[in-house]
């Protein structure tokens, strides 16, 4: 087709889509043109802007690397991951689900770890918590012999393949249910962390006036043929970023208790003071047991990382009242 006005450039590209053979890859494609020509004339975008937003593109490629995600860390601060496993997950949407975010620090091959043992595997504070954690299927019944992958963040809020300091795999170990659907393990408790700034997200979360802080979470990942795995985060219910995550994973069915004992005889020996305990419950769908293509494969070099915190600033007063955290 010979162009002749605008209108005709999207016309012209679905009609071409129309020759794939794939009818899944014609409505996928066909959406994603119409929704960005759409996008296109709605924000009236200038060839600056265009070539702005194909630089950033090209960033978030070029930033990936095997110990960092820019992509999938990009696609959280704007709701995508969140809303694509919210649509995926309790029957499609209907029903509250213990799915959640996969998050871009997933790792395979965790070192397997028997019940009760310790994710801990290099000097790392924090107050020792216990976790017991179930997963059962639709109809309430235990699932044994599914693997259960646990990572989360240090006290100082790095995943150990951010951190030269921390030991390789550190904070991470993989599980078997047993027969009642159960795991346990030993860890510190998880603390609320900074995301990464140094690309393109930090510019955007600069550009929005938001913090880069999510609240303290463990992630679970429950593997077991015969049903659909499942990727969860158990968020702190004491923190104070659960209502403003900046990759707004946070549901309810998610939000765990961390109960603090003090004065009680604690359930491991080297323990002196006050500990946690947590437990938690997963309901797992029947489906395909398939795992993704893991967002990093290894473990950063050099020096170790630093923090760095954004303040959340106020609404503007036209558009309604706001505050920092």
């Amino acid at each position: 087709m010979v162009i002749e006005k605008p209108s005709d450039v999207t016309a012209a590209v679905l009609a071409e889509l129309a020759r794939a053979d794939d009818p899944r890859f014609r409505e996928i494609m066909t959406a994603a043109v119409t929704h960005l020509h759409g996008f296109v004339r709605d924000a009236r975008l200038s060839e600056a802007e265009f070539h702005q937003a194909c630089a950033l593109i090209a960033q978030l490629g070029q930033l990936t690397t095997a110990s960092h995600n820019e992509v999938v860390l990009i696609a959280g601060s704007l709701g995508i991951s969140a809303l694509v496993c919210l649509l995926n997950n309790g029957d499609n949407g209907r029903t509250e689900t213990t799915a959640n975010l996969m998050g871009p620090f997933w790792r395979m091959d965790a070192p397997a770890t028997a019940n009760g043992g310790s994710i801990v595997r290099s000097p790392t504070r924090g107050a020792p918590v216990f976790v017991n954690a179930w997963v059962r299927d639709p109809q309430g019944r235990p699932v044994a012999g599914a693997e259960v992958d646990v990572w989360q963040a240090s006290s100082e809020g790095f995943y150990e393949n951010q951190d030269p300091g921390q030991a390789d795999m550190n904070l991470r170990g993989k599980f078997t249910t047993d027969a009642g659907g159960r795991i346990a393990f030993r860890t510190i408790k998880p603390v609320g962390y900074p995301i990464p700034l140094s690309g393109p997200v930090g510019a955007l979360l600069r550009a929005q006036g938001r913090h880069n802080m999510r609240p303290a979470h463990i992630h679970f990942m429950v593997f077991k043929p015969g049903f659909k795995t499942q990727f969860a985060q158990v968020y702190s219910s004491d923190d104070p970023y659960l209502e403003t995550d900046v990759q707004f994973g946070v549901t309810r069915a998610l939000v765990g208790q961390y109960v603090l004992h003090s004065g009680e005889p604690p359930p491991a020996p080297d323990i002196a003071g006050a500990w946690y305990s947590l437990d938690h419950h997963f309901v797992i769908e029947p489906g395909e047991a398939r795992l993704p293509r893991p967002p990093i494969t290894g473990k950063a070099s050099g020096a170790r990382p630093t923090r760095a915190v954004l303040e959340r600033a106020d609404v503007p007063a036209a558009e309604g009242a706001g505050t920092k955290r």
